[in-house]
This record gives C-alpha cells, sequence and structure tokens, in this order.
C-alpha cells in the first residue's frame, strides 16, 4: 500500500513542456536595432513623455523576438530581471 500525503506534479504530455527557470537560456531573434531617443519637446518646449527617462548617449535599442514565449518567466512582465545577450553570427 502506498499513502501519498499531498499532491504529486501532474505529468507532462508530448505537446507541453517543462516549467523553465529564469535562468535557462533563452533563443530569440534580433528584428532591429536603432539609436537611443532624443528629447521630445512640444510646441511649448516641455517633455511630451509621460516618464522622464533618457537612454544612454552610446546606447543603442534593440528589438528581440522570442521564439518561445512559454521559455520566459511567467513573471517578466511583473518583476525586474538582468538579461544578459551572447550573439552568434548566422
Amino acid at each position: 500500500m502506498e499513502i501519498i500525503i499531498g499532491s504529486i506534479p501532474p505529468l507532462n504530455t508530448a505537446n507541453q513542456k517543462p516549467a523553465s527557470t529564469p535562468s535557462a537560456m533563452v533563443e530569440g531573434r534580433l528584428l532591429n536595432v536603432r539609436p537611443p531617443r532624443k528629447g521630445v519637446a512640444g510646441p511649448s518646449g516641455a517633455e511630451r513623455r509621460e516618464r522622464k527617462t533618457k537612454d544612454p548617449a552610446k546606447g543603442r535599442v534593440l528589438t528581440l523576438m522570442v521564439m518561445d514565449a512559454d521559455t520566459l518567466p511567467k513573471d517578466i512582465d511583473k518583476a525586474n530581471y538582468r538579461v544578459t545577450m551572447r550573439f552568434h553570427r548566422l
């Protein structure tokens, strides 16, 4: 006889992937590279953007596409993450 207290994790089916950890490698494609934003002043000379943020002068803005969103952490839009990138030429 086997007594189980609590619950067992659900079995993964063939079409489901196991949950990823935040430190897992995530593959993506680089879609666009653009220079940093400059100030956006309106007719009165005041900044039109709501947040007073500036991109670094030597920065570049990258647009990335992740092939499989299931590999991203579930709380990506609610938590702070440090992202490291490694580039491989195709």
